[in-house]
C-alpha cells in the first residue's frame, strides 16, 4: 500500500512544509518498500514540484466548495482518497485536519514526529512531548496511522523521480460548516517555516520601536515574531506570537530581543537549533537556555548588529 501525504498549499502554491512532508513520506515509503502518493486540494503549482522530493503520483482534488480552508471539509475530502499511513505537516491547518481524519479513518494519530520511523511494523516513531521539552517513542497499533511531522525537524530532501498526476473533481457540500474567521498574515515569510526568526518582547518598550527589529530581520532574511504579552497588548499581531499558547517553531537560528524567557515562551521555541538572547538584564531566565547571550541595551546593539551584517553582506 502506498504512503499518502497531504501537500498543503497557500493560494495554490505549495509551502515548504509540503516538501518536507513529501520528503518524510518518501523515507517511510523506502522503509516499507512502497511508493508515495501526494494529495493536494486546489493546487496551482506543477506536480513536478512534488516529484522532486519523491512523490510518484500526485492527486489534485478540485472543488469550489473547498476554496476556503475548513478543517472538517478538508478532512472529508482527503478521507475519500487516502488510506493506511498518511503524513501531514504539523502546520496550523494540517494539525486541525489530522485528528478529524484519524476519526474518519479509525486510525491512530501521532503528532509532532521528528524523525523517520524506528520501525514500520509496528509503526514506531520519535515525537516531541510535554510542549517540546522531551521526546517519546510512540507506537501505533494497526495499519491505519495519521502522522504529523514537526516543521524544520526532518528537513527538505530532494529525491527526484518520474511521476504521474490525476485530477479529481470533488462533489462536496459545505452546508452547515461556517468559517468563523481566517487570519491573513502580511509577512514575507511563514513564521513556522522560516529558518531564521527575530523575535522581541516588552523590552522594546513600544510598537514604535519595532522598525529596528524588522530591519534586522530583513537583513538576515528572517521572519519576525513576538512574545505573548506583546501580542496581548496589541503591539504586534497574534499571528507572530510564539510560545506554548502561540506558534511552536524550530528555526535554525532564533534571535530573542528583550524577552525574559518564561517557561511558556520557551515551550514554543526550544526546538530552535541555535538561540541568541539579547537582554539588558543579566539575570533573565532566557540566558540559561541560550547558545549565545548578549547583555546590553538592545537599542544600541540591534542597529549596530544590523549594520555589521549589512557590511558583511556588502549591502
Amino acid at each position: 500500500m502506498s504512503i499518502f501525504v497531504y501537500t498543503e498549499n497557500i493560494n495554490g502554491s505549495y509551502k515548504k512544509a509540503a516538501f518536507e512532508a513529501v520528503s518524510y513520506a518518501k523515507a517511510v515509503a523506502d522503509q516499507s518498500g512502497t511508493d508515495v502518493v501526494a494529495v493536494s486540494i486546489n493546487p496551482a503549482d506543477s506536480a513536478e514540484n512534488l516529484y522532486k522530493y519523491g512523490a510518484s503520483k500526485v492527486i489534485s482534488l478540485k472543488s469550489e466548495a473547498l476554496k476556503n480552508f475548513n478543517a472538517k471539509a478538508y478532512a472529508e475530502a482527503l478521507s475519500s482518497v487516502v488510506d493506511g499511513v498518511v503524513v501531514l505537516p504539523h502546520s496550523t491547518e494540517a494539525s486541525s485536519i489530522a485528528p478529524m481524519l484519524a476519526v474518519t479513518k479509525n486510525a491512530a494519530l501521532i503528532t509532532n514526529a521528528v524523525a523517520s520511523p524506528e520501525s514500520v511494523s509496528p509503526f514506531q516513531v520519535k515525537r516531541k512531548a510535554f510542549s517540546g521539552k522531551a521526546f517519546m517513542l510512540a507506537e501505533a497499533a494497526g495499519n491505519q496511522v495519521i502522522i504529523t511531522v514537526s516543521q524544520n525537524s526532518f528537513g527538505v530532501k530532494e529525491n527526484q523521480i518520474s511521476g504521474t498526476e490525476e485530477t479529481k473533481e470533488v462533489s462536496f457540500s459545505a452546508d452547515g460548516i461556517t468559517v468563523v474567521s481566517q487570519e491573513k498574515t502580511s509577512g514575507k515569510l511563514d513564521l513556522k517555516e522560516a529558518e531564521i526568526v527575530v523575535s522581541a518582547g516588552r523590552g522594546m518598550k513600544g510598537p514604535e520601536n519595532w522598525g529596528m527589529v524588522e530591519d534586522l530581520a530583513n537583513t538576515l532574511g528572517a521572519a519576525t515574531a513576538c512574545s505573548k504579552p506583546v501580542s496581548d497588548i496589541g503591539w504586534r499581531p497574534h499571528s507572530e506570537h510564539v510560545g506554548q499558547t502561540g506558534k511552536a517553531i524550530a528555526p535554525n537560528l532564533y534571535v530573542a530581543v528583550g524577552i525574559s524567557g518564561a517557561i511558556q515562551h520557551l515551550a514554543g521555541v526550544n526546538s530552535s537549533k541555535t538561540i541568541v538572547v539579547i537582554n539588558n538584564d543579566a539575570e533573565a531566565p532566557f540566558f540559561k537556555s541560550a547558545d549565545y547571550g548578549v547583555v546590553g541595551d538592545a537599542f544600541q546593539i540591534i542597529p549596530a548588529l544590523t549594520e555589521k551584517i549589512k557590511a558583511l553582506k556588502g549591502h
